[in-house]
């Protein structure tokens, strides 16, 4: 099953999903997935494999990614070898909204939002010190549902970071119980 964790700008994705790989490293049948993204590394930020937008778009006219899209200017794509995964277990990638009725369509799919009060989020963006207060007043204004029929769990990451990370893990492993039940009785 493929596990896609989406939310606003500021909600604390990247730390909880940080968190609980840290948390559940060495759990089998869960694979955490490292995006490639046209943006470059940097300390504190994603954890990310940086390409250029000519080498984004060599590996995806190879067949690189099993899903792949753009956003706030940047290319971003997920390694075609989690299909194979798939079949053994969770794998649990930070996903765009706009790619989620992709993936619902390709893939045994559940979502897991993330998602926190404004003024938090716009504390975190500021103090992320990226862009202007321009740029995360538009980025609070944006909004996208989850499509319809996507199964779908929420994390509200108001509290501290041991309190959200063990938020995440507790709902990845409950997934990863009840898929092995329903994949394979148990």
């Amino acid at each position: 099953m493929l596990v896609g964790v989406v939310g606003p700008s500021g909600a604390g994705k990247d730390t909880l999903l940080s968190g609980a790989r840290a948390a559940l490293a060495g759990t089998p049948a869960i694979r955490f997935v490292r995006r490639t993204i046209t943006r470059p590394a940097e300390p504190g930020g994603e954890d990310h494999l940086p390409a250029t937008p000519a080498e984004f778009h060599r590996l995806r006219d190879l067949g690189g990614f099993a899903l792949w899209w753009d956003a706030h200017g940047l290319l971003y794509g997920i390694p075609a070898d989690i299909v194979a995964d798939m079949q053994w277990g969770l794998v649990v990638a930070n996903l765009s909204r706009g790619v989620l009725a992709e993936a619902h369509r390709r893939f045994p799919l559940t979502v897991i939002e993330v998602t926190a009060p404004p003024e938090l989020r716009a504390s975190r963006l500021a103090a992320r010190g990226r862009e202007d207060a321009g740029a995360v007043a538009a980025r609070l204004g944006r909004q996208a549902p989850i499509p319809p029929g996507i199964a779908h769990r929420r994390i509200v990451n108001d509290g501290g970071i041991a309190q959200g990370v063990a938020r995440m893990v507790d709902l990845l492993e409950g997934l990863r119980s009840d898929y092995a039940t329903r994949a394979f009785g148990g």
